[in-house]
């Protein structure tokens, strides 16, 4: 009897075991899982997964009024306190989070929360203008430097789905709160600039490009230099009426940028188109509206599937105000302008301000001198 009791009680263990081993594996599995999605999130590379975040060389509203009318020949310096305020959410979140958090590409998320940066920026342009005609125009070359202070922060909830096969997707959720800030020098860009006259009718060619030297690191949120080269070509015109004072210029280029070797991320080829009209009150006073286009045309390569095609663009617009001046033996002018943007996207927007102070060699002599305010006037405003 004890014989077939004890039979029974390992038939019956035997059987509990058996119904058992599936449920503990199971958990066993699901365990694995979890714990392969948390080191996939942890610890893979982000390599070839990073994105630009809407970030280009070419600065909307970097031309502005007069930029096609010849300067006078000699050395000029352009200095500028640009300051500007911009949020943007959706893509250029998720784009940024998983930039900083190296997030695996197997990752489909989204953030519901957006990224806010404050800029505060020295731009320095020192130039000289020939005097000997290059094809019948009047040639600069210079420089543009920057220093200054970039201030990001990224704020939201990111949702989404890690898939790590052969294992199925599994859902994850949670609350980040990043900031960062980056004080230092940016990139150089050199420039070359022909511009023709002809009565109240003047035109422009430039070239440019980005010398990636300024202070970038791929992990980090702010930055003032942006990591890869690029080259910007374009032309404009200005027609100005010195007897009226009625002056219209409008200035449009297109970026090409190389490849950023630390992202493995190429942006796409920006358009972009700048404006300006005034009116001089005076020979001295000028006011009047600025704006912007700046459109991607082409999208980029190497952003994340659940982005992808990624371009930016953005329209601003606002007021600006002028005033042409003599100080030490030179001619100045100073120029204040904003814009308001909208129909951002892919970007992030929102405002920004220019004080610009030009100084020049002061135009010729009355007896020689062509209509004077001809002469007068910064590269850009």
């Amino acid at each position: 009897m004890e014989s077939k009791l004890a039979a029974e009680g390992a038939k019956i263990g035997a059987q509990r075991q058996s119904t058992q081993t599936p449920i503990r594996q199971t958990r066993i599995c699901s365990a694995l899982i979890a714990l392969l999605c948390f080191l996939a999130i942890a610890c893979s590379p982000r390599a070839s997964l990073a994105d630009e975040s809407g970030v280009s060389f070419w600065i909307p509203g970097f031309f502005g009024s007069l930029a096609a009318v010849p300067q006078q020949p000699g050395f000029s310096i352009v200095s500028t306190y640009y300051h500007t305020t911009v949020s943007a959410g959706g893509d250029v979140g998720t784009s940024r989070e998983f930039q900083i958090r190296n997030i695996p590409g197997g990752v489909s998320a989204t953030l519901n929360g957006s990224v806010h940066a404050t800029g505060d920026l020295g731009l320095v342009d020192p130039s000289y203008t020939f005097a000997t005609p290059v094809f019948g125009g009047q040639a600069t070359v210079g420089v543009l430097a920057a220093y200054g202070n970039v201030n990001t922060n990224l704020n939201g909830a990111l949702t989404g789905t890690l898939t790590v096969p052969p294992f199925p997707a599994v859902p994850f959720s949670r609350f980040d709160s990043l900031s960062d800030s980056v004080t230092g020098f940016g990139d150089l860009a050199p420039q070359f600039v022909l511009r023709w006259n002809a009565g109240v009718d003047n035109y422009m060619v430039y070239v440019t490009g980005d010398v990636p030297v300024g202070a970038y690191d791929s992990r980090r949120l702010s930055n003032i230099g942006i990591g890869h080269g690029a080259i910007d070509a374009g032309g404009g015109y200005t027609y100005f009426d010195p007897k009226t004072g009625h002056e219209f210029s409008a200035v449009t280029g297109f970026t090409y940028n190389l490849t950023n070797t630390a992202t493995d991320y190429q942006s796409g080829v920006d358009w972009h188109l700048d404006w300006g009209a005034s009116q001089f009150l005076t020979k001295q006073l000028q006011v009047g509206l600025v704006g912007y286009f700046y459109d991607q045309i082409t999208a980029d390569h190497g952003c994340l599937q659940i982005l992808c095609p990624f371009k930016s663009q953005v329209t601003g617009v606002g007021p600006q105000i002028g005033y042409i001046f003599p100080i030490a033996g030179m001619q100045g002018y100073i120029n204040l302008k904003g814009y308001g943007e909208f129909d951002g996207h892919d970007r992030p927007s929102g405002w920004n301000t220019w004080l610009t102070l030009v100084l020049s060699p002061p135009p010729p002599t009355a007896e020689k001198a062509p209509p004077p305010m001809l002469t007068k006037g910064p590269p850009r405003s």
